[in-house]
């Protein structure tokens, strides 16, 4: 009987303890828990980067349903920036990306609604500086963004159907 009641006591116990670790954050994850995965800033602007080298590509081959595509993705990347990633290591990067970057991106979308290629490097030139001015503030001027030279992409065609 007493170690029946000894089994039951330490049975709470672990209970206690599992439910008090659920309360307090950075604490380890109870036994038997899944832990989540969140991505890090350098893994959400290596998809910002990819984003930007497929809007050139696509609005370089004219293919604006593609560009305009890939504008609304830049848009949702910058949006998680912002949500996710309000400040790291001390810096307002939410704060910084919605005040550089993200203000550039309706004139992108004026130029791919008018299907003007002239209009469209310009407008996506200005994205890239804020890019730029963006890392530099944020001291990673040593990340210099540039209009994309050649396609990494062979498995897709970037030319309009």
């Amino acid at each position: 009987m007493k170690s029946l009641r000894t089994a039951a006591v330490l049975a709470l116990a672990v209970v206690a303890g599992a439910n008090a670790a659920e309360e307090r954050p950075g604490a380890p994850p109870a036994a038997g828990a899944k832990e989540t995965y969140a991505s890090g800033l350098g893994e959400l602007m290596s998809l910002q980067q990819m984003r930007h080298l497929k809007l050139w590509l696509a609005g370089a081959a004219k293919n604006w349903p593609l560009a305009d595509y890939e504008l609304d993705e830049l848009k949702e990347g910058f949006d998680d920036l912002i949500k996710f990633f309000p400040t790291k290591d001390d810096m307002p990067v939410g704060d910084m990306a919605a005040g550089t970057a993200v203000p550039t991106l309706p004139e992108i979308k004026r130029a791919i609604d008018a299907r003007d290629d002239a209009k469209f490097a310009a407008a996506f030139d200005q994205l890239t500086a804020a890019c730029n001015s963006c890392h530099a503030a944020a001291n990673h001027g040593f990340i210099v963004i540039q209009r994309p030279a050649a396609s990494p992409y062979a498995n897709q065609s970037f030319a309009p159907k």
